[in-house]
């Protein structure tokens, strides 16, 4: 016998062919749907067990494709590949609209079709629908004389997964096909995640991302948003520091942290969303991948790592700078998502502007720019102290792959900018050469970080702002797509 729900009452699907209007029913149907889920949570906590279960559905977008005719191939999203019915569930079309209406008015205009809005049939968990709700007050573990999941939905495994950018799934059980990289469940899932995380909300994250393994940057990168917010021609409007202070002037105080979340995250904010974002992702490439895991559901338009690193030639100096163009994954936390057969390619758009960045900032260039910048192959590992292990086995491998840096995050980061579609790119400098008994001492670390911290972060945000200017077709090239690609960015 089935259990009988009760459901919001909404308006039926409807065919658009104005984006913006296509994205107003998405917030209409989110927004019923959520306030529906959080009025009777509400109701739930004072009173006894409802009779009947509560439920609200995602919102959808469909689009049916008739015509094998070829569209305009040159830009890498925005069309479907082949006739066929695709979709896919939307959460917060609030956050994504100028994402959700710009990639609609590509779908609508390539294919001359209209999409179809309305409800789906993926229940809206009641832990995403309450999440930072203030008028809702969540009841400690035990408070509740009923199971929560015996009336509401929550979180289900079967929506809220990698599959579609995987490549594990191209159908779904119903026979239409994934428009977008991820489903509303695991979008919702990492906004969750971010907000734990990082101690900011998800709307402050900025379209270019930089990760670093050192606190020192914070410091910097403060100090050049107050300089920025200094000069109204710099196009910023404000910076968002941890729990989520937010300052817009240059001279405005902030307060202290005592407690520091896992990853502290910092936002340079644009009104156009094009600012940038410092995350302090620390050391390791569990924290790596588990920062981008959850990042990428934004769609960033570029992540670089601008972080410290081991140098592995003699003729390095600390203080160097490697760009790196190929990385030796050996930090295994992706093998199961991408295998390390997998190359990871360097991204020429990327390469140029780190490059030229690294000109801009040291007034140097051509041969003289070498003496102070390698290209090569970046090695990530998962074992810090790699240095203690019997030398034969490492170093071999390093050897044989040519390496000129290691480190432990920049590989993952780079990875799963491959395999999220989310241009990627490394410019690290190095702390330390282990190899060459030049080890990381406390004092020799103080005065290398007061002198090249401000120059490095430098360099990363005039790369990002080089790639800002960037047409949005060239820095999502056709490079990251697969055969069997979603129509979204």
């Amino acid at each position: 016998m089935t259990t009988p729900y009760i459901t919001p009452d909404l308006p039926p699907a409807e065919a658009f062919t104005d984006p913006a209007a296509a994205v107003d029913r998405l917030e209409l149907l989110y927004t019923r749907s959520t306030a529906f889920l959080a009025e009777h949570f509400s109701a739930s906590v004072t009173a006894q067990k409802p009779e009947s279960r509560i439920r609200a559905f995602y919102p959808e977008i469909r689009i049916t494709v008739v015509s094998h005719i070829k569209t305009d191939s040159r830009l890498s999203f925005g069309h479907v590949a082949s006739p066929g019915t695709y979709t896919t569930t939307v959460t917060r079309p609030d956050l994504f609209r100028q994402y959700l209406i710009q990639q609609l008015g590509l779908l609508i205009h390539n294919h001359k079709v209209p999409v179809v809005i309305g409800p789906s049939d993926t229940p809206i968990p009641v832990h995403f629908a309450v999440a930072g709700n203030p008028d809702v007050s969540v009841p400690q573990e035990g408070v509740l004389e009923f199971s929560l999941r015996d009336v509401f939905d929550v979180p289900d495994l079967a929506t809220t997964n990698d599959d579609i950018v995987n490549g594990a799934r191209t159908v779904y059980a119903d026979g239409t096909m994934p428009l977008a990289p991820f489903t509303a469940q695991r979008v919702d899932y990492s906004l969750s995640r971010l907000t734990h995380y990082t101690a900011t909300d998800p709307q402050h994250f900025q379209n270019h991302v930089l990760f670093t393994n050192y606190q020192f940057y914070v410091e910097e990168f403060e100090s050049y948003a107050r300089q920025m917010l200094a000069d109204p021609a710099s196009g910023y409007t404000g910076f968002v520091a941890t729990g989520n202070q937010v300052i817009t002037t240059a001279d405005a105080p902030l307060v202290t942290v005592t407690k520091l979340p896992q990853m502290p995250t910092y936002h340079l904010k644009r009104a156009d969303g094009q600012g940038i974002t410092l995350v302090n992702i620390g050391v390791g490439p569990s924290n790596a991948k588990t920062a981008t895991d959850h990042i990428a559901v934004l769609r960033p338009h570029a992540w670089l790592m601008v972080g410290h690193c081991a140098g592995l030639r003699n003729s390095q100096s600390l203080g160097d700078f490697v760009l790196a163009h190929a990385y030796l994954r050996e930090d295994h936390v992706l093998d199961d998502d991408l295998p390390v057969w997998v190359p990871i390619p360097a991204l020429a758009e990327i390469q140029i502007a780190l490059q030229e960045a690294v000109a801009d900032v040291t007034k140097l260039e051509g041969y003289e720019l070498k003496a102070i910048m390698r290209t090569g192959t970046v090695a990530t590992i998962d074992n810090r102290n790699w240095e203690l292990r019997d030398q034969s086995g490492p170093v071999k491998r390093l050897s044989q792959s040519r390496a000129i840096a290691l480190d432990m995050e920049s590989a993952t980061i780079a990875a799963n900018g491959f395999r999220f579609r989310v241009p990627y790119g490394t410019l690290l400098c190095v702390s330390d050469k282990p190899l060459h008994g030049e080890l990381k001492l406390p004092g020799m670390a103080s005065d290398f970080y007061k002198t090249q911290v401000a120059r490095h972060l430098k360099i990363g945000i005039r790369a990002m702002e080089r790639l800002r200017s960037m047409p949005i077709e060239r820095i999502h090239s056709r490079k990251l797509r697969s055969f069997e690609e979603t129509a979204f960015l």
